[in-house]
């Protein structure tokens, strides 16, 4: 009888609507055999490779390499897209096994002797093989990565290094599942009427609906979840209330107990410093930024530095303004961090005449969905229709067929757009499938992309409409860039496909795509009243534009002290106290009392659940001067969809992947390399 274990082939063979997943034939206790069984497959095509008698050629080894562990790529993207949008206890405690071993598989590959030789020898024959571009692109990102991994490294060592990868991504997994069990485990249930003073009706519905879904009909419940928490604290008139919501806000991670992040982040710090010194680099912050558009940790924080001192010069000015509403009010009390978003909504309403809650009418989630994929026609070409009768891994989540000019697919698209206790907060685009021209089981042309947007917006009460903040509006637009980088990808190899570029890169797409929100054309035409469908007057539609720097030195304090704070940490040694750090940091700085970093490190997922943005979270703002720059190149001509433009940008940016250099690409769409001054002049930091 053969011992290989029982595996649900629905993991792997994916023959649902348009090649999707069933996802509704898949239990979680199938995952671990899958796994088990994918890791092993994976093993024997390595060997197969490693082992190839032949002499080493780019089809036999890095092509070969590139098609491999198929069915491990299909289990996880599987497992992960559920780990992070719909988890449960089951699927944490796989979690907590499946990423050390997932971390020691690789780690094996990555110091396999004879496949690196194979590698190795291609590389140093590389300007002899006659290859492309993007094949030189892919074997350089192989060399690099193996060579990352401790491919030169004496045994000892490589043994020290896999241990160490195991071991983070091991408190990677645990950083992240303590973050969100504390963001579940904690809610202000509301009965009495009183304590709601100032919420407009929008906030007091999400409020009601999530006191439901924990059980308190009836009553409502401000959460953690950025869509409740952040108008609750930007309305509520209740100060003592908003104090104690922000202060739990701002607590996640450091709550003491099984889900305290602290003695998580000491051991990453110490293990990514080992990590960098035993591959030859002074720190991690310099390991990281080696393959990227900013290449040093000097480049990196003379950015940072150079818009900290004009945000924060601001921030005072608009701190200043807020003591004197304080003090106007009868107050006595200085500006706090909860009452920043209060007061200074206040002014905004005062300066600019409209609130947020005037707004939000007109911002239907639908509606604005219906933006995306109109800025995406007129830009690109592409509809979606939506599927209404297959499933998702949630009902909540939407299915869409993404199509060409010609009604030819190019990709399928999911959107998950409400919060829920199982899903982590934030926003993200991932894919079940990245594209790529390869033949893969015997299919000729490769693999079409699977791409999904993961949002938290607050789920409106049975019968309501899900309506949006601008800033949540914003956020559907960024994600759905990232996902028209995954979906428009036209490249023959899947390591360089879509969002497989530079960390400080990949920001481009998506903030880039933000712009397109507030084309005063979209905006008219898709910002309606939800009630009446009118357009949005405009006057308020002048008013929202007139209104775009506003709180500009709150907005980038939050952010550039975050981004500070991730580099020192990852340019010093072992830290024994990293909260001292910070502390240290933040002081040296001079943040104001009245802010907080907008990622507290016990809770800056983006850094410590997982090593996505460690050392990387300037890449924001890096991509921010990238994408101030080439809008400007729309503006410039006088039409913000100008299609030869367009079409520029598709091929050039959006469809090339990481299949070349990033600056080449950005020259070749804009002509030159931008400077910081239209990001500046954008935020309305200019000097």
């Amino acid at each position: 009888m053969s011992s290989k274990p029982l595996v649900n082939t629905a993991l792997v063979e994916w023959t649902g609507h348009q090649g999707l997943p069933h996802f509704n034939l898949v239990v979680d206790s199938d995952f671990g055999p899958a796994f088990d069984a994918a890791l092993a497959l994976h093993d024997g095509e390595i060997d197969q490779i490693a082992g190839n008698p032949e002499a080493p050629t780019f089809a036999n080894t890095i092509v070969a390499l590139e098609i491999a562990g198929d069915e491990l790529s299909r289990v996880s993207a599987l497992f992960w897209n559920k780990a992070g949008a719909h988890t449960n206890e089951v699927i944490q405690a796989l979690e907590r096994e499946i990423a050390p071993k997932m971390s020691r598989h690789y780690s094996k590959i990555g110091m396999n002797v004879a496949l690196f030789a194979r590698i190795d020898a291609l590389w140093e024959a590389k300007d002899t093989l006659g290859l492309t571009l993007e094949q030189s692109r892919v074997l350089e990102r192989h060399w690099k990565g193996f060579v990352r991994s401790g491919a030169k490294l004496a045994k000892p060592e490589q043994e020290r290094l896999a241990k160490i990868n195991e071991t983070l991504a091991g408190l990677g997994a645990s950083f992240g599942q303590n973050v969100l069990a504390d963001e579940k485990g904690w809610a202000l249930v509301l009965s009495d009427e009183a304590d709601l003073a100032g919420l407009p009706g929008f906030v007091t519905e999400a409020m009601a609906a999530a006191a439901t879904e924990r059980g308190d009909a009836g009553k409502y419940a401000v959460t953690l979840s950025r869509s409740i928490i952040e108008p609750f604290l930007t309305f509520s008139e209740r100060r003592n209330l908003r104090e104690q919501a922000f202060e739990a806000w701002v607590a996640r991670g450091r709550n003491g107990g099984a889900t305290d992040n602290r003695e998580i982040i000491a051991q990453t710090l110490a293990l990514r410093f080992e990590k960098a010194t035993l591959l030859g680099y002074a720190n991690y912050a310099e390991l990281k930024l080696d393959n990227t558009m900013a290449k040093t940790p000097e480049a990196v924080n003379e950015l940072l530095t150079t818009v900290w001192g004009k945000a924060v010069a601001r921030a005072r000015e608009e701190e200043g303004d807020i003591a004197a509403l304080i003090s106007a009010g009868g107050g006595n009390h200085d500006v706090m961090p909860w009452d920043w978003r209060f007061y200074s909504e206040k002014i905004r309403t005062e300066r600019f005449d409209f609130s947020e809650a005037e707004l939000k009418p007109y911002l239907q989630l639908d509606k604005i969905i219906d933006a995306c994929f109109d800025v995406a026609n007129r830009l690109f070409g592409l509809h979606a229709v939506e599927i209404y009768d297959t499933p998702a891994y949630h009902p909540d989540v939407r299915v869409f067929e993404i199509r060409d000019r010609s009604n030819a697919l190019v990709a399928m698209f999911l959107g998950d757009y409400f919060a829920r206790p199982s899903k982590r907060s934030g926003a993200w685009m991932s894919a079940f499938q990245s594209q790529h021209k390869l033949p893969l089981k015997n299919e000729a042309l490769g693999e079409r992309p699977i791409i999904y947007n993961v949002c938290n917006f607050a789920k409106p009460a049975e019968g309501k409409p899900a309506l949006l903040s601008m800033g949540d509006a914003f956020t559907l637009f960024h994600e759905f860039g990232h996902a028209l980088h995954g979906m428009l990808s036209d490249v023959t190899y899947p390591s360089v496909a879509g969002t497989g570029v530079s960390r400080d890169f990949v920001e481009l797409p998506s903030q880039l795509y933000e712009h397109w929100l507030t084309v005063p054309e979209i905006l008219k035409q898709y910002a309606v009243h939800y009630q009446t469908g009118e357009p949005m007057p405009q006057a308020l539609l002048d008013k929202v534009l007139a209104a775009r720097t506003f709180n500009a030195g709150f907005n980038t304090v939050e952010f550039t002290s975050s981004a500070l704070v991730d580099m020192a940490f990852h340019t010093r040694g072992p830290v024994e106290d990293p909260m001292a750090v910070q502390a240290e940091v933040l002081e040296a700085l001079g943040m104001p009392k009245s802010m907080v970093m907008r990622h507290a490190s016990p809770h800056f997922q983006h850094v410590f659940a997982g090593d996505g943005y460690s050392a990387g979270y300037y890449s924001y703002m890096w991509s921010e001067v990238l994408d101030a720059d080439a809008f400007a190149a729309f503006q410039e001509t006088g039409d913000a969809f100008n299609p030869d433009l367009a079409e520029k940008l598709r091929a050039n940016i959006y469809s090339v992947g990481g299949s070349i250099d990033p600056e080449d690409a950005y020259r070749a769409f804009r002509g030159k390399l931008p400077s910081p001054d239209a990001m500046l002049a954008q935020k309305g930091l200019a000097a």
